[in-house]
């Protein structure tokens, strides 16, 4: 008998995770060492948001809170909902966690039985499918290609769901392509859900303010109301706030679904941190106008790192509707060889290949699900953009 639980055996470390770590390693190290593969946004967390934080602890609240969020950051979630998405919620349907991760981890953990499956378009985030295992799920995956730029199909969709399938998790914009679903695709997927009654939505929004050129997000519930009763809406304020340290995430849904997560949440890690709550009251309620000009930042950076890639030869890189990630594919890469003789097999490869002699670190593509690619976070400076382009370029010139 093993000490260690079985259910271990079938997830894995989080790549991305182990990416940023081992850049961290090297950089200590003293190697010249520049990270692309952290999904965090290089802007500092704006003042307001801070100095409500600090106002929290000046005035005492720094107790236990409700297990799963402050009533007054329920408020705020609900009136952001209705503001932005045009979702109405009461504060009994709205769960507070430790992150967006938790958030999603506790509905599936409160609702998934062995043998139910979970459907995820890939490229996916790396935890979806993790998370799902954990639970006692089955993730099943609907490839979405570049050609339709990583976007699922509404006869894709269609295809995937079985008697099975218990939740469909979507992401738009997407970690990790940027891709962004119009009004009119997502009406066209949400057309498939209504006819599959036993299909749940669990919509992945955490990228909803990081969008540009004239994209506008929608989310499923707001798209097609039918399916209110049925989708579990998720957001937080890690990413657009930047935000990802202080650990909120959040979700609007059933009453039923909440209070099944409340319960989860009251087992393990019970309220996230009091502090935090409020300083993400007054993000959702203060001011919004720094997200036009981080996106502004976003959009330069996103164009820079797109031409670059787009140059060189054997790489194509689709241009991204939000979030702060690009998705290359290496299709033309694929079997040549380094100076030293290591053949490109795969992406995985690649990405070792690549901090090996550039010190550049990405995420290869199989940790999404699909390959050959590579993804590249460009939430840091330019100046750390371009050279770290300009490092691949040179890698992948000396290839033969």
């Amino acid at each position: 008998m093993t000490f260690l639980s079985a259910t271990l055996t079938r997830v894995k470390p989080s790549p991305t995770i182990a990416v940023t770590t081992k850049a961290q390693e090297l950089k200590a190290a003293g190697r010249d060492v520049i990270g692309l593969g952290a999904g965090e946004p290089d802007f500092d967390t704006p003042q307001n948001i801070k100095d409500a934080a600090v106002a929290a602890i000046a005035a005492g609240k720094t107790k236990y809170t409700a297990p799963d969020g402050i009533i007054e950051l329920k408020q705020a979630i609900c009136a952001k909902l209705l503001r932005d998405n045009e979702l109405s919620y009461e504060t009994n349907q709205v769960s507070v966690g430790t992150g967006g991760k938790q958030i999603l981890y506790n509905a599936l953990m409160a609702t998934l039985n062995p043998g139910d499956e979970v459907l995820i378009p890939a490229p996916y985030w790396v935890s979806y499918p993790d998370m799902v295992l954990l639970a006692g799920g089955e993730p099943v995956f609907a490839p979405a290609t570049a050609d339709a730029n990583y976007k699922l199909s509404a006869e894709q969709l269609e295809a995937a769901i079985t008697p099975k399938t218990k939740w469909f998790i979507f992401n738009s914009p997407s970690n990790p392509t940027g891709a962004g679903y119009t009004h009119d695709e997502l009406k066209a997927l949400t057309d498939v859900l209504v006819r599959h009654p036993h299909v749940w939505i669990m919509t992945d929004d955490m990228y909803e303010h990081l969008n540009y050129d004239d994209f506008e997000f929608a989310t499923p519930a707001q798209v097609e109301p039918s399916l209110y009763d049925r989708t579990l809406t998720c957001n937080g304020v890690s990413k657009a706030y930047a935000m990802t340290g202080w650990r909120i995430g959040y979700a609007a849904g059933p009453k039923a679904l909440i209070d099944a997560m409340r319960k989860i949440q009251s087992q393990s890690t019970s309220n996230p941190c009091t502090i935090s709550q409020w300083a993400a009251v007054e993000a959702l309620n203060g001011p919004q106008d720094f997200l036009a000009e981080n996106n502004k930042v976003f959009v330069r950076r996103r164009d820079l790192v797109v031409e670059m890639l787009s140059a060189i030869d054997g790489i194509s890189c689709p241009v991204p509707e939000g979030a702060f990630y690009v998705y290359p594919s290496i299709e033309g890469l694929i079997g040549k060889k380094t100076p030293e003789g290591v053949v490109i097999e795969n992406d995985e490869v690649f990405a070792t290949q690549l901090l090996e002699h550039s010190g550049v670190a990405v995420v290869f593509g199989a940790a999404f699900g699909l390959s050959p690619n590579f993804r590249v976070s460009y939430a840091t400076s330019d100046e750390a953009l371009k050279e770290a382009c300009t490092r691949i370029q040179a890698f992948c010139a000396s290839l033969t």
